[in-house]
């Protein structure tokens, strides 16, 4: 197998967004009248969206009204705070460079927002990655696989081609879903444990580690 192509997830996988991501939803749940959420609450939230975070941090029985407004507070919050404390995991902008030497082709499918995961990408990974694709009504979300159908089809890459680099168990079963190969990274928002389970087809500590498998593929 020669890959060309590698698929990225962007939160808990390129960059730590996750002391931005409690933030915001904090501000939210503050401003509905809610009890904040710890950073471990917060981590094992994320992963489905920004919809699904919101139902999960807001306190039983709030009406589907009360959780509507709390997202869009959420939304509009994070769309200004999304920068102030995230940052790429070390060692995630050597693999890049790495890969770039190597001429292999880089995208990002999230769950998050489309104009966050753009944004996001643009602002720390520009000289990389070019195609980045979030959460928009036009694309459904993970672990659907046509974010990452959508990628490939911009890259012009085919699915034989293609691996998917993920820090969850939504990463794999999306990887799955589209027939391709999955790399779980454990400095992210899941255990190795939740990885293993979710049936990931390698496991990575460091992201340097990545390069071996797909020269040795």
């Amino acid at each position: 197998m020669t890959y060309t192509t590698v698929i990225f997830d962007m939160d808990g996988t390129l960059l730590n967004t996750l002391e931005d991501l409690k933030d915001s939803l904090n501000f939210a749940l503050n401003q509905m009248g809610f009890p904040p959420r710890t950073i471990d609450e917060v981590r094992q939230f994320v992963g489905n969206g920004a919809r699904r975070l919101i139902e999960r941090a807001v306190p039983a029985g709030t009406t589907k009204e009360d959780g509507d407004r709390c997202l869009d507070i959420y939304e509009k919050h994070y769309a200004t705070n999304m920068q102030n404390k995230t940052r790429p995991y070390d060692g995630i902008i050597d693999m890049l460079k790495e890969l770039k030497d190597r001429k292999y082709r880089l995208a990002i499918v999230s769950n998050k927002f489309d104009a966050s995961v753009k944004a996001l990408c643009k602002e720390h990974y520009n000289d990389y990655i070019k195609v980045a694709i979030g959460e928009s009504r036009h694309v459904a979300r993970k672990p659907a696989p046509d974010s990452v159908f959508t990628a490939m089809n911009e890259l012009g890459s085919k699915a034989e081609e293609t691996i998917y680099v993920g820090d969850s168990d939504v990463d794999v079963h999306t990887a799955h879903n589209a027939g391709l190969k999955c790399v779980g990274v454990t400095w992210g928002f899941r255990s190795r444990e939740v990885l293993l389970n979710a049936g990931a087809d390698y496991i990575i500590d460091k992201p340097m580690e990545l390069i071996n498998i797909l020269v040795n593929a």
